[in-house]
């Protein structure tokens, strides 16, 4: 069975979209049933040096839009980093997901030849369709979503290995 470029973007995107959402859905009812402040638990990291839980999905929903976005040869919307509490970045997570939704299976297959320049911090880099998907943001895409998840459960939230693929 040969996997497509399809299915390893779009599906696989909003599914680990949906998972993310029941963590943060956690991590709010947490917040709430113990009177923690919120707004600790969105600013939250795990070292001076790293992004704190917000941005952490903030860089998943950039990563799924910017890849589906990239794949087709279009320019990926610009969304303001601007949330501030679980419902915003709800909010942006359904953003996200309505966004991959759009796109359909005779958009992204063939794809894995398409020059990808992915704009880094020295210059663009480089990819083939292929590489970008399956080298570069599937591991940004699962090291951001599995971060989310630690600062969340470092931070008091009883998040358990079911709670990752949403099953918690």
């Amino acid at each position: 069975m040969t996997i497509s470029m399809f299915d390893l973007s779009a599906p696989l995107f909003d599914r680990n979209l949906s998972y993310l959402s029941h963590v943060l859905k956690k991590g709010a009812a947490h917040a709430a049933a113990t009177g923690m402040d919120e707004a600790a638990l969105i600013d939250a990291r795990m070292a001076p040096d790293m992004f704190d839980f917000k941005r952490q999905v903030q860089t998943v929903t950039d990563h799924c839009k910017g890849a589906l976005s990239r794949l087709t040869e279009t320019t990926p919307p610009s969304w303001a980093d601007d949330e501030t509490s679980f419902d915003a970045l709800q909010a942006r997570i359904a953003k996200a997901r309505d966004f991959g939704a759009g796109f359909t299976r005779a958009q992204l297959d063939g794809t894995e030849e398409v020059r990808v320049e992915y704009p880094g911090p020295a210059g663009p880099i480089p990819f083939s369709g292929s590489d970008y998907l399956v080298n570069f943001v599937h591991p940004n895409l699962y090291f951001h979503l599995t971060t989310a998840y630690v600062i969340l459960r470092y931070h008091g939230v009883p998040l358990g290995k079911l709670d990752f693929f949403g099953r918690g």
